[in-house]
């Protein structure tokens, strides 16, 4: 486990309450946070796990002290198993003015052949920008809803035993699909709720993070412990991250990540209301309304390639076209070392920039938008939010990463 910086005082980290043999460890010797890269802003804006901070509801409860490992150890031990609550999640990337074109992206890079609204693939990316509020529901593994509140309309995702149903109330769409397609999902899951995001951020502890306790706050009513997560390395784009823990079951209500270059925060998820009683039964409850238009996951699915198929050979193109960066990757993989992790890969798009169909000049556009930097492995282009950057050069070559500019133009130039 990495070195944790918090005061030697320990305490008795279990209350009352308190329950164990959760499924989340911690390993802190694992590299930094997993990418999750959806075709965005440019057809490859990434989108890393962010946190903040964590905002105080109201006072700073006095609680019993505790060492940052025991409030980790905390968090992996957490098992609630019923719960429900109001979840609201802010997201601020920084991403480029484009005329409302990044949310038709970034909603656009979750579906598959189906293009279903009502698929939580494509409707759950929209948690990436803006804010937006969530109810979430709870009664042990099998049974588990996830409302998006929209103005005058509802999304809802529910696990009922066997059965998941994804519910568009805008459009009058259902996805079905079983628990056991739904545990074999391709594509990553876009975290929603403050534990989401918790376990993604403590996946990146090891060396190269200063992790310690940083006083109690109340989130949601609740007296919590505030855990603030820190990089030591210099030239990542991320700041800080706070969790706050409730003191009780070890459940994080709230997760904030602020970038490096201050401001507002990048992601703040927590919870404005929870409740740890056993919801109704009938919360998880479904029936496709009448006149409903329902797909079933394997016709969602038809047309989206599987893992390691229907994308090109080392020394081949894909089309030029929109895709190009998602279809053509190849080589994934990782470089550098902690908060510094680079993804990189080859799209294989030979010129670079992607050319739009139907005669239009995507690369054009997507030029105009970025940052031409130059360097030993030759040109390029840099697309930077708030906290993701990416470097496209003009060989097809893709770094992505929590890092800033220069980082990514060195990372492209020692790769030659």
């Amino acid at each position: 486990m990495a070195p944790y910086e918090s005061d030697d005082t320990t305490a008795d980290d279990t209350t009352a309450g308190d329950t164990t043999a959760g499924d989340t460890t911690v390993d802190g010797r694992r590299k930094a946070a997993r990418y999750v890269v959806p075709v965005a802003v440019v057809g490859v804006a990434a989108a890393t796990i962010g946190l903040v901070p964590a905002l105080a509801d109201s006072g700073d409860p006095d609680l019993p002290k505790i060492t940052a490992q025991q409030l980790i150890d905390k968090i992996a031990k957490s098992d609630v198993q019923q719960l429900s609550g109001t979840v609201r999640v802010s997201t601020d990337l920084g991403l480029p003015d484009l005329g409302g074109l990044e949310s038709g992206l970034l909603s656009g890079a979750g579906q598959g052949g189906g293009g279903s609204s009502a698929d939580p693939q494509s409707k759950f990316t929209e948690l990436l920008t803006g804010s937006h509020t969530l109810r979430v529901a709870a009664d042990g593994p099998d049974r588990q809803k996830v409302s998006l509140i929209e103005r005058a309309a509802e999304y809802s995702l529910i696990h009922d035993g066997k059965d998941v149903w994804g519910y568009d109330s805008k459009s009058n769409e259902v996805y079905h699909g079983t628990a056991e397609q739904h545990g074999k999902e391709r594509r990553e899951k876009t975290p929603a709720t403050p534990k989401d995001f918790a376990d993604e951020a403590l996946k990146s502890v090891d060396d190269t993070t200063s992790v310690t306790v940083d006083g109690t706050v109340q989130v949601a009513g609740r007296d919590a412990y505030k855990l603030l997560v820190k990089p030591k390395q210099s030239g990542t784009t991320v700041g800080a991250i706070s969790i706050a823990v409730d003191a009780k079951t070890g459940l994080p209500l709230k997760f904030t990540l602020t970038p490096a270059s201050g401001g507002a925060a990048v992601v703040d998820a927590g919870f404005t209301q929870v409740s740890f009683a056993k919801p109704a039964a009938s919360t998880f409850h479904f029936t496709p309304p009448k006149g409903a238009k329902v797909t079933q996951q394997d016709d969602a699915d038809k047309g989206f390639p599987e893992p390691g198929k229907g994308f090109p050979k080392p020394g081949k193109s894909a089309p030029k076209s929109e895709g190009d960066l998602a279809k053509g990757a190849d080589g994934f993989k990782v470089i550098g070392k902690g908060w510094n992790s680079i993804a990189t890969f080859d799209s294989g798009s030979e010129g670079g920039l992607p050319s739009g169909s139907g005669g239009g000049d995507l690369g054009g556009f997507l030029g105009s938008i970025g940052d031409h930097v130059t360097g030993k492995f030759g040109k390029g282009t840099v697309f930077s939010t708030r906290l993701v950057n990416a470097l496209i050069t003009d060989d097809g070559k893709v770094y992505v990463g929590a890092v800033t500019k220069n980082a990514l133009v060195k990372a492209a130039d020692a790769a030659r």
